[in-house]
């Protein structure tokens, strides 16, 4: 259909730096066409520095809702007026509502990841993760996964200056939901490889094994993979990470990241607009190749 902007098009967008190569304007904006809705996105390069202002100026201006990436979830988090159960764990937002002028926070990429483990196949309410990391997107996965009914969820971290944040992440999500969650040292390969074997799926949320340093992965003993391990990496590119090819070699189910990107997307436009994204159009268009 044609699509023209009016006087009454509702603004949304994506804030960050750097946000040119965001593939979030054609998923939206294709969706927004697709169902006629007087809705349009756009992306605005935005640093910590000016984001408050850049807030500020948006809420003035009526703004529908917004995305947020990095650099700026964090300082998000501390402009917005309410927080999503998963926000105010995480401490970090990426979508935000404008709610009559009440900025109400979301993090999004959570929902984003358990999504993708469904509509790869598998349930994993009730069952054990090992996630790699405990960065952005693993801390995202890690309290979703706890808020959706996953049993058990042992994180392994580097234990560095930013390791101290990660306890205090696996004691909220530990207090606010039913979930057990421990937290261990990256290093420790013993336990790493003792928690692989209990689990049901593994998850790499760090950035290792990302182009262009393809042939980098954490797992390191092939051994620990077994048929009925699924193993996922939210990492898109390389679409088959180094993580990914041993896993499948050892007839392990994996998948990756870019699904996590789809299904985040279409819970902001979801939040945004009242109705769903046109999933399978948008895989069609800018996800399957």
């Amino acid at each position: 259909m044609e699509y023209n902007i009016t006087g009454h098009t509702g603004l949304t967008g994506l804030l960050g730096s750097p946000v040119a190569h965001s593939i979030s304007p054609m998923m939206h904006n294709e969706s927004f066409r697709y169902l006629n809705l007087d809705y349009v996105y756009l992306c605005f390069d935005v640093n910590t520095d000016h984001l408050k202002e850049a807030v500020t100026g948006l809420k003035t201006l009526g703004v529908k809702g917004f995305n947020c990436t990095m650099p700026v979830k964090n300082k998000m988090f501390e402009l917005i007026d309410e927080a999503s159960p998963a926000a105010e764990i995480i401490g970090a937002v990426n979508t935000v509502l404008n709610d009559n002028g009440k900025l109400i926070g979301y993090n999004t990429d959570g929902i984003g990841y358990m999504k993708a483990v469904q509509d790869a196949g598998h349930n994993i309410i009730g069952k054990k993760m090992t996630l790699l990391g405990a960065g952005g997107a693993a801390t995202a996965v890690c309290t979703q996964a706890a808020l959706d009914g996953v049993s058990d969820i042992n994180v392994f971290s580097l234990k560095d200056q930013f390791y101290p944040r990660a306890e205090q992440l696996v004691e909220r999500i530990n207090k606010n939901t039913n979930c057990k969650v421990t937290l261990y040292d990256l290093d420790d390969k013993n336990a790493l490889y003792e928690s692989i074997a209990s689990s049901d799926i593994l998850t790499n949320g760090t950035p290792v094994g990302m182009a262009p340093n393809t042939d980098a992965c954490i797992i390191e003993d092939e051994s620990i993979f077994r048929p009925e391990l699924i193993v996922s990496d939210v990492i898109y590119n390389p679409e088959e990470t180094k993580l990914m090819k041993m896993a499948k070699s050892h007839s392990c189910p994996v998948f990756n990241g870019l699904f996590m990107l789809l299904y985040q997307g279409a819970e902001a436009f979801k939040i945004w607009t009242g109705e769903d994204m046109p999933i399978e159009l948008i895989k069609s268009k800018y996800f399957v190749r």
